[in-house]
């Protein structure tokens, strides 16, 4: 099935007269695709138009002049990476566990995350504080945490992988986008919601209900 593929482009490709260069490397690049697998992957994901675009809008918004006395109001940056080749639910795990950090403990504790995401994650983030510095008005680099953090799911490309006995098996190649937020100042304590009850507070009061309890029938 392979071979009448590669027959069918062979002749779409001659048979379209070489009006740019670009033609020719698509059909080149369809051609050169190894026989273990099928994708126009790199074609499709090229200047795609369903990229998002509202992230990097928050950069824009101008915001009205503060009051005297009222509390400065820390700079920030969005930055985002897209078309990660990566699992979307693989990189969730990633962005939720740097976000909350500052900036330099993220950037101490990414290279010990055994995932591929870490990487990702980490040249974002330092693209991101790059930018803060250079175009956010934020004076010092390591006075920035990470906010915001979390990924998306991207476009998934239907692709074809040889069996044996002459079969076809369908192969789904994912993507992610990742989004990134740092703000100015140092991270709050607690990022998370925390339960107002400790362990043994919340055990006291469901020994004082059951205690309490009425029970029907009884003397």
């Amino acid at each position: 099935m392979l071979n009448c593929i590669a027959n069918k482009l062979t002749l779409f490709c001659h048979s379209r007269p070489p009006s740019s260069y670009n033609n020719l490397k698509e059909c080149v690049a369809l051609l050169a695709t190894p026989k273990t697998d099928f994708s126009t992957s790199s074609i499709k994901l090229a200047g795609s138009e369903k990229d998002p675009k509202r992230w990097l809008a928050y950069n824009d918004v101008i915001y009205p002049p503060q009051e005297p006395g009222e509390e400065r109001r820390p700079a920030y940056v969005c930055h985002q990476k897209l078309n990660i080749k990566y699992s979307p639910k693989k990189m969730w795990y990633v962005a939720s566990f740097v976000r909350g950090m500052s900036v330099d403990e993220a950037l101490k504790q990414l290279p010990m995350v055994g995932r591929k995401g870490a990487t990702i994650v980490k040249d974002t983030i330092l693209e991101a504080q790059q930018l803060a510095v250079e175009n956010h008005n934020v004076e010092f680099k390591t006075n920035l945490w990470i906010a915001e953090s979390f990924c998306g799911k991207g476009p998934v490309i239907k692709g074809m992988r040889r069996h044996a006995r002459m079969r076809m098996g369908e192969i789904m190649y994912r993507h992610c986008h990742y989004f990134v937020r740092l703000e100015e100042g140092t991270p709050p304590e607690n990022y998370y919601y925390s339960w107002p009850k400790t362990g043994p507070a919340l055990l006291a009061q469901w020994i004082d209900e059951i205690r309490d309890r009425k029970i029907q029938g009884s003397l």
